[in-house]
């Protein structure tokens, strides 16, 4: 299937209003994961990966069992899933979610970013189907010792890839749960695993500044208050 693009963050510096975006961003997210089930994440399979998502981001303990706490203690916060789609640069695909308590400005934001960097936002499903909605597992192992280990517990997958001693696994999103605990069984350390768009079909941007300038349209995207995912059709040669 070939992997998305990662824009390049290292060189960012995370200062304080940065880190207060992110800590805002997953603390709707595990509300959110944690009211719409159980507020156990022993539990609640969204809600631990939401909470490993944002342990690898950094967020604190503090902000994430605050807003556990919240659920728990019934305080209702009206949030709404809503995705957009447009396109980009060089025929770039794009897909943003955004959770957010107010849809008029998540649209003003977006619409603008879009506007800014003189892309255009599409009706829904103008661009959806144009990508696989999979679970992804990224690990360090070979391909014959993952395939083994779920061919001996019977986990479902879609295909499998590997690449210089790394394996990726893409799943249906309901067996994100199941090949997840497999792999823990195993104590096969994951890399990465999460639930996405994969692009059906990809693009390469060859040129520096214009690569340059789609990682800031990204950037600019993920930046905003109510955005949680972005998703593109960039792909990696």
């Amino acid at each position: 299937m070939g992997r998305a693009f990662e824009v390049r963050k290292e060189s960012m510096a995370k200062t304080a209003a940065e880190r207060s975006k992110i800590y805002s961003k997953y603390g709707k997210e595990i509300y959110m994961a944690a009211k719409s089930g159980v507020p156990d994440p022993e539990i609640n399979v969204e809600l631990k990966r939401v909470i490993e998502r944002a342990k690898k981001d950094q967020v604190t303990n503090e902000v994430i069992n605050r807003a556990i706490q919240k659920a728990k203690g019934g305080e209702v916060e009206n949030y709404t899933n809503i995705r957009y789609e447009g396109f980009g640069p060089d025929n770039s695909l794009l897909i943003i979610d955004c959770l957010t308590d107010n849809t008029n400005r998540s649209l003003s934001d977006v619409r603008t970013v879009f506007n800014k960097f003189d892309c255009k936002l599409g009706v829904s499903g103008s661009v959806m189907h144009q990508f696989y909605h999979r679970s992804y597992f990224e690990l360090d192992i070979s391909e014959d010792q993952l395939l083994e280990i779920l061919l001996e517990n019977d986990v479902n997958v879609i295909d499998i890839e590997s690449d210089n001693g790394t394996a990726f696994i893409y799943g249906e999103p309901e067996e994100y749960g199941n090949i997840r605990d497999v792999l823990l069984e195993h104590k096969l350390e994951i890399i990465k695993d999460e639930i996405t768009f994969i692009p059906i079909s990809g693009v390469v941007i060859k040129e520096e500044e214009k690569l340059e300038n789609f990682e800031k349209l990204i950037l600019a995207l993920e930046d905003l208050e109510d955005v949680v995912n972005v998703y593109h059709n960039i792909i990696v040669e």
